[in-house]
């Protein structure tokens, strides 16, 4: 997969590139990483790439002119997907991470910054994304989030595929405890039916675990998975 990061600090992903399985995956060309500056492609000798907002009002706002160029300027592969960061955005979700790692070949994301960007910038994006209900000072940190979620679900990043079905919010409900040796730690013990070998009932346990910490700590999520269930 190609990844094409518009961002006014391109140095602001240069750790994905070591970052544990992501940073080999990209090793590994099963993802490529590039990034490209606005103030690059600013027309003017100043590499001005912001100005006051019309009709006044605090802060500076990233202007159109750099932002199109810089998109303008990269290779289109047939299945693309244009991205921008803004808090505005939908909500970031799990199934958008598989179905971006699934479904395209390249993503393009743009990362705004100062207070904002001119609006006329939005017609570049297929979706606009949000990792939460805050502001940060730029797009970068949800860029990455999104690079290291989509990245992780390429083939060949993770050794085990069957890990990446059965983690939380692949299916809406949160993921089931693990343990690890010792069996006994500090008075607390391991779950005797882990240690049953009896598969069907740990299989049972693990569920009855999802389910239960859903309920307790996302009821929104549990709620959403129970109108999902077959009616009895």
């Amino acid at each position: 997969m190609r990844l094409d990061v518009v961002s006014l600090a391109p140095e602001a992903f240069a750790p994905l590139l070591a970052l544990g399985v992501i940073g080999r995956a990209f090793s590994a060309g099963i993802a490529a990483l590039h990034t490209h500056n606005p103030r690059d492609f600013a027309p003017d000798k100043y590499r001005k790439v912001d100005d006051e907002p019309y009709g006044g009002g605090a802060g500076m706002v990233l202007k159109p002119e750099p932002v199109f160029a810089a998109v303008e300027a990269i290779p289109v592969l047939p299945r693309r997907r244009v991205l921008l960061m803004s808090p505005q955005g939908k909500p970031l979700q799990q199934a958008d991470l598989r179905r971006w790692a699934t479904e395209y070949d390249q993503l393009v994301l743009i990362c705004g910054h100062y207070e904002g960007f001119d609006e006329r910038i939005r017609a570049l994006a297929d979706e606009e994304v949000s990792i939460g209900d805050f502001v940060l000072t730029g797009g970068e940190l949800p860029a990455a989030v999104i690079i290291n979620g989509v990245v992780r679900l390429l083939p060949g990043t993770v050794g085990s595929q069957a890990s990446l079905e059965e983690e939380s919010h692949s299916a809406l409900l949160l993921e089931h405890p693990h343990y690890t040796r010792p069996a006994s730690f500090r008075e607390r013990e391991v779950p005797a039916v882990l240690r049953s070998g009896d598969h069907g009932a740990i299989a049972r346990w693990r569920f009855e675990q999802q389910q239960q910490r859903t309920r307790e700590r996302r009821p929104d999520l549990y709620a959403r998975w129970q109108e999902q269930q077959p009616q009895q």
